[in-house]
C-alpha cells in the first residue's frame, strides 16, 4: 500500500509530537516533515511534494491562510487539511477560499485526524459534523459582517484578529516579525476598510462576527 505523505504545520512542538505519535500507528500514513512556520511549510512542500499538509492557522510570521494560498497556487495537487483551535465560521470560510479542502478543530476527537487525512488525500472535502451545523446556522446571521471582512486581505485579516484580541502595534510587529511601521500601516488600512475609528470599533466587529466572545 502506497502511504499518504503528510507534512505537519503547527507552532507548538508538543502538539506536533502528539500528532506524530497518533499517526505513527496508521499503516497508510507517513509523516515526512514538520515545521512551525508557514514560510517553511512552503519550502518543505516543494521539497517533499506531500499528498496532504495538516495546517494550523495561528502561526508566527505568515498566517496559515496565506501559506495555504501560496502552496495551492504552486501545486494544487497538494491537499490541505486545517487542524486548528479556531471554530468560528469565518475562519473556515477563509481557509476554504484560500484552497484548503478539509477543516477540523482541535476540540474534535484526535482519532478522527487519520480519517480526515485519508478523505482529503482522495480529494474529498472534509468538515466535521459540528462545523457543518454551525456554518448552516451562522451563515445567514453573520452574512453582512462577513461581507464586510471579505474586503480584507489574508494579512489584514490576521492583523485584524490580533487587534481585536487587544494587541497593540508594537506587539503585533514583534509577533509577526514585521516592522512597527508596516504593522501601523496595516492597522490604518484595516480601519479605513472597515470604517472603524478605534480599536474598540475593531473589537465590536470581531464580536459581531464571533471571532472573539463578548
Amino acid at each position: 500500500m502506497e502511504k499518504i505523505k503528510v507534512i505537519l504545520v503547527d507552532d507548538h512542538a508538543v502538539v506536533r509530537a502528539g500528532y506524530k505519535i497518533l499517526l505513527s500507528n496508521i499503516e497508510n500514513i507517513s509523516v515526512v516533515a514538520e515545521t512551525n512556520t508557514g514560510e517553511e511549510a512552503i519550502t518543505l512542500s516543494g521539497k517533499h511534494n506531500p499528498d496532504v499538509i495538516v495546517m494550523d492557522l495561528s502561526l508566527p510570521g505568515m498566517s496559515g491562510i496565506e501559506a495555504i494560498r501560496t502552496i495551492v497556487k504552486d501545486n494544487n495537487d497538494i491537499k490541505i487539511l486545517v487542524f486548528t483551535m479556531h471554530e468560528e465560521v469565518i475562519f473556515v470560510e477563509r481557509a476554504l477560499q484560500a484552497g484548503a479542502i478539509g477543516y477540523m478543530t482541535k476540540s474534535t476527537d484526535p482519532e478522527m485526524l487519520s480519517e480526515a487525512i485519508s478523505q482529503v488525500a482522495q480529494g474529498k472535502k472534509y468538515l466535521d459534523d459540528e462545523l457543518k451545523q454551525k456554518m448552516t446556522y451562522e451563515h445567514e446571521k453573520s452574512r453582512d459582517s462577513d461581507a464586510l471582512l471579505s474586503d480584507l486581505s489574508a494579512r489584514e485579516f490576521q492583523i485584524f484578529c490580533l487587534l481585536a484580541e487587544g494587541l497593540n502595534t508594537a506587539e503585533i510587529s514583534k509577533q509577526l516579525n514585521i516592522s512597527y511601521k508596516t504593522a501601523a500601516n496595516y492597522s490604518t488600512q484595516i480601519k479605513s476598510k472597515l470604517n472603524a475609528s478605534t480599536v474598540a470599533d475593531i473589537a465590536r466587529i470581531a464580536i459581531r462576527t464571533n471571532i472573539i466572545k463578548a
